[in-house]
């Protein structure tokens, strides 16, 4: 078993951003649309460049390519060949014309929040995180919360909301993303919410959203270890326990949506209490919460109660460090149901790459040796290497950024449906503002 831990920055504006290899069934997606991926994901790149990467002629990517930079979609940049000097003539390369269209990514949790603001062409604008206190909340609230979010965040960019084209959420539950609603929340006080609607009513912008971890693997697709992958998996590690998983460079949600469930799939028949409402569930035995209800137990905490989590589990993982075995025992016996359930995805999926995120990843117990080592041992044995695992601390912010992703392949693919008139209108309301103020990016 071969494992990489990473302690990852953000990312790097200068090299693009979305899968780098084309989906096996790309030949179902329009010419244009394809164009316009590769031109993103590349950063830079060179019209015959596009034609070999999509095995369609030159003249075809030039018709394409001029109608997307009449629409405004992407441009000409001037470069230079690398290792030339300031001599001869440049290289007319393509991009995506960043200044086209602005996106927010928001990231609404039990125990904060963070949002970032992205140009079309997926460069960092602006970012903004902070606490809020754990309770469940009235749609109404969410709203509010969601609302003055936004306008810190675009107001740290300097934008207005009028300049922003999109808006992608993220919060933790059972989330129909393709029909905008919100099943279950530990975030929501009300089931079934239209939340993708009220929002967009709300802001006057068109809202996507989805689960955390499934945006946790969006972040990873376009900015992060799955670009050159065409399938892997992440588990998330958080206030919950969740899963998002990459197949054919998508993410897959299910029948109905909301699949990936790691978090409550079950580990003990009649088991500890989840915060769904069921019991057994593996989360139960692996979350934050899960932990510091163990600990006000086991170690006689029931004083500290008034606490939050997160000072408790501070407390909890300093008490490990010093040596306290009723503590470490907490720690490794989280350890060990996380390896089964580590186990069982890699016996379920058999992903090329198993990633784990997450702001708890701070604590060692949950990529110890020991961990993996009795996850390698409830793998089935088949002679062949397991899948490659990396430790991917991005922080905070990395929800919000795959939250961005989530609303900015939403734009694209809304603007490249329209026909070529209506992508230009669409283009001059979204843009005209300031268009002559911000460059390109």
């Amino acid at each position: 078993m071969r494992r990489q831990v990473r302690k990852r920055s953000a990312p790097d504006p200068t090299v693009g951003c979305g899968p780098l290899i084309p989906p096996l069934v790309e030949s179902a997606r329009p010419l244009r649309q394809q164009v316009f991926e590769r031109v993103r994901a590349a950063g830079l790149t060179a019209r015959v460049q596009v034609a070999r990467d999509l095995s369609v002629s030159p003249a075809s990517v030039t018709t394409i390519v001029s109608e997307l930079i009449e629409a405004g979609l992407i441009e000409e940049v001037a470069t230079r060949r690398e290792g030339e000097s300031g001599r001869g003539r440049p290289v007319v390369a393509l991009g995506v014309r960043a200044a086209a269209h602005r996106v927010v990514g928001l990231k609404i949790s039990d125990r904060d929040l963070s949002a970032v603001v992205m140009d079309f062409a997926g460069h960092l604008l602006a970012e903004h995180h902070e606490e809020r206190s754990p309770a469940a909340l009235p749609p109404e609230r969410i709203l509010g919360l969601i609302e003055t979010l936004l306008d810190r965040v675009t107001t740290k960019a300097g934008l207005t909301r009028q300049e922003l084209s999109a808006v992608g959420i993220g919060l933790p539950g059972y989330v129909d993303s393709a029909g905008g609603r919100v099943l279950w929340s530990s975030i929501l006080s009300e089931r079934n919410v239209p939340l993708g609607r009220l929002v967009t009513e709300r802001l006057g912008l068109p809202a996507q959203i989805d689960n955390d971890a499934n945006l946790c693997a969006m972040a990873e697709l376009w900015f992060g270890a799955g670009r050159r992958l065409s399938d892997f998996v992440v588990v998330t590690i958080e206030h919950g326990l969740g899963m998002g998983m990459v197949t054919n460079h998508r993410i897959f949600r299910g029948a109905r949506g909301i699949g990936m469930e790691l978090g409550h799939t079950k580990v003990q028949l009649d088991g500890a209490l989840c915060r769904c409402g069921q019991r057994g569930c593996l989360e139960a035995y692996v979350a934050d919460y899960a932990l510091a209800r163990e600990a006000t137990t086991a170690l006689n905490w029931t004083h500290r109660q008034t606490q939050s989590t997160a000072v408790l589990l501070e407390s909890l993982h300093d008490h490990a460090k010093a040596g306290n075995q009723a503590a470490r025992s907490i720690f490794r016996r989280a350890g060990r149901y996380l390896a089964v359930g580590l186990a069982n995805v890699v016996n379920l999926v058999d992903p090329p790459l198993l990633i784990l995120a997450g702001a708890r990843l701070r604590f060692d117990y949950l990529y110890a040796e020991e961990t993996l080592a009795e996850m390698n041992a409830l793998v089935l044995e088949t002679g062949r290497p397991l899948p490659e695992i990396e430790i991917h601390a991005w922080g905070e912010m990395l929800w919000a950024h795959g939250a961005a992703a989530l609303a900015l392949s939403a734009l694209g693919e809304r603007l490249l449906a329209l026909p070529r008139e209506g992508v230009a209108q669409s283009l001059d309301v979204a843009v005209a503002p300031h268009e002559d103020s911000r460059g390109s990016g």
